[in-house]
């Protein structure tokens, strides 16, 4: 196993980890704007109006995206066991 294996390896789990976090956090991050938004509007300034309709989206966004995440997680792993010949030099 050479360095070029292993730095392809570690690149592969980081897009991966990128692809699998970004659903969650772009629906955290547009709840949280748009609720920041509102509250400067209407000067309502109450911690729970912030994180319970974050906490309620991100529910909902794990609910709509969770079997693609999963299907991304198996096939990720699945190609990092078929690359074990390879990898030990057995061809």
């Amino acid at each position: 196993m050479d360095t070029n294996a292993v730095l392809d390896i570690g690149l592969q789990g980081l897009w991966v980890a990128a692809k699998l976090a970004a659903p969650v956090l772009v629906t955290s991050l547009v709840v949280g704007f748009t609720i920041s938004l509102f509250q400067s509007i209407t000067q309502i300034q109450e911690v729970t109006l912030s994180f319970v309709p974050k906490a309620a989206a991100v529910a909902i966004a794990l609910l709509i995206c969770g079997h693609w995440m999963i299907s991304e997680m198996v096939a990720f792993t699945h190609a990092l066991f078929d690359k074990i010949p390879t990898l030990l030099g057995g061809g």
